[in-house]
């Protein structure tokens, strides 16, 4: 096929209509949302081509489409999830509401169309087994369900009930483990959990950060991000090193931890009319507390006033790498009795998060160079504290953790699996209790083991793609198992207490490395 000109036309069929683009040069992803206005398609690394949240078929084959040159596609055949057959698309949303395999269904599209394309491409071979749909998602990141609920969906489909009409039980289960209003169902799988950068109003200035504190305005997202000069950002091989050391004492337990990335898919943004309020960033789901301090509102609301007219601002992958919170490194050591020194990087709230759990352990701040960090993250401080106490032998492995709003949970972890109890309140809704504490599961496990991120004396991130912060994979996820113990108490968000239980479990397992991750 000849690669057309810089002023030719494009000509593709996109969901079975035809359409004509200019060939300026731009991504499919940029033709697919910015001119043709398709939301299913989402934006969450562009253009790093690691998240699999933009993924489309392509002549029936999966195709990453923010890497992929529109004019690559002209005269081809392009299906989005709004393009699957209607009772392929119900199937697939009752599989993964059936499995709680969708939490703030940011990554779900893509899943469900790289999951469409395995299964229409399979009939020469029969239909590809659990296996290699793990495999097939190396291609993405969830952050919320920790894949086995999104693989449990891949078996489900074409035989899971239809979705229940009444959510109020599962959206308040949700809503408390993802501790930001959350709706749950299937729009919600199919895309529609109404981010930020999917609601923008028609005729809105993009604003991108220009790297020097400011902000470049552009038509589009593509063009603003040429007004800044935005280039993509790489991982290092520099290791990530913890930047404390332990306090002098005579320890039975000694920990470090480096900068962990919270890893949300969503990047950070907001959208605002001149004298309005700004979109929430927190859409569906709020990053489990990681964006709690996003700049992306107020500069949306200053932006619009300033230019008159709508302005949405987006943060992009690289950008949120650098600017947004990360889990505060600690490091420290305790005895047996429950008493010790943590040092942390200083972060407000932190200090009162391990006294809440750990009250035997002085706390101590430190000022380092380094990324924002914060206390929202999930369980941040006092699940150290917990890991720290378990090593140590204050606390015995599989004793209950306790949370500080009352919940409990158990975990053990071996070499073929995590084993998990949880009790916290009136269950509500099992389904998506079960998700949020496999997800629990499967990003503490993740985070003892493999993340990550490399840090400069400078205090400045090194790690700026998806696959360097060191999420665990789909393929490489133990199997995890939940008992949900009965309890007709007020319901309280058990998956912090599960995450805090199953990280001090696997660093046990691990062998109590003084340096996380132990690999």
């Amino acid at each position: 096929m000849e690669t057309p000109g810089p002023t030719d036309v494009l000509h593709l069929t996109v969901d079975g209509v035809g359409v004509e683009v200019p060939d300026d040069g731009g991504t499919l992803l940029d033709v697919l949302r910015d001119r043709i206005g398709i939301r299913s398609v989402k934006d969450g690394c562009s253009p790093q081509g690691q998240c699999g949240c933009c993924t489309v078929l392509v002549d029936g084959q999966a195709r990453v489409s923010c890497v992929t040159p529109a004019r690559r596609v002209s005269g081809r055949t392009v299906t989005t999830l709004d393009g699957l057959d209607p009772e392929v698309r119900t199937a697939w949303a009752e599989a993964f509401c059936a499995t709680g395999g969708s939490q703030c269904g940011f990554c779900t599209p893509g899943i469900v169309v790289r999951f469409a394309g395995l299964r229409a491409g399979a009939d020469h071979t029969g239909i590809p087994d659990r296996d290699r749909a793990a495999r097939a998602l190396h291609a993405h990141l969830c952050r919320c369900t920790g894949w086995q609920t999104v693989l449990e969906a891949w078996e489900a489909y074409g035989s899971a009930p239809p979705v229940d009409s009444d959510r109020g039980p599962a959206t308040r289960r949700a809503t408390l483990e993802g501790r930001t209003s959350q709706a749950v169902g299937p729009e919600v799988v199919l895309g529609r959990g109404g981010f930020a950068a999917d609601t923008v109003p028609e005729g809105s200035l993009v604003a991108v950060p220009d790297g020097r504190g400011g902000w470049a305005m552009g038509d589009t997202p593509a063009a603003a991000r040429q007004v800044a000069g935005k280039v993509p950002g790489r991982r290092t091989p520099a290791a990530a090193i913890p930047p404390l050391d332990v306090p002098d004492g005579d320890w039975d337990a000694e920990i470090r931890t480096s900068w962990v990335e919270p890893a949300y898919l969503e990047t950070d943004a907001s959208w605002c009319v001149p004298g309005g309020e700004p979109a929430s960033p927190l859409a569906n789901g709020g990053a489990f507390g990681a964006k709690l301090g996003s700049e992306a509102p107020a500069a949306a609301r200053s932006l619009a006033n300033e230019h008159e007219c709508p302005v949405v601002v987006l943060v992009s992958r690289e950008d949120s790498v650098l600017t947004g919170a990360k889990r505060p490194p600690v490091a420290g050591g305790a005895r047996a009795d429950g008493t010790g020194r943590l040092r942390v990087v200083r972060t407000p709230g932190i200090v009162e998060a391990v006294a809440a759990i750990a009250p035997g352990l002085n706390v101590e701040e430190v000022d380092v160079p380094g990324p924002p960090t914060s206390a929202n993250l999930r369980a941040a401080g006092w699940a150290e504290a917990v890991v720290l106490l378990t090593g140590s032998g204050a606390m015995a492995p599989g004793q209950p953790v306790v949370s500080p709003e009352g919940a409990e949970a158990t975990a053990v972890v071996d070499h073929d699996a995590i084993r998990v109890t949880v009790r916290c309140g009136e269950p509500l809704d099992e389904v998506v209790l079960r998700s949020y504490c496999i997800g629990a599961a499967h990003m503490a496990w993740s985070w003892i083991t493999s993340e990550g991120l490399s840090v400069d004396d400078d205090g400045v991130v090194h790690d700026l793609t998806v696959r360097s912060f060191g999420i665990v994979r789909a393929t490489e996820t133990p199997t995890i198992t939940v008992e949900v113990l009965a309890d007709d108490g007020l319901p309280v968000n058990g998956s912090d207490a599960v995450f805090a239980a199953v990280a001090a479990a696997t660093w046990c397992h691990r062998g109590c490395s003084p340096e996380l991750p132990t690999g």
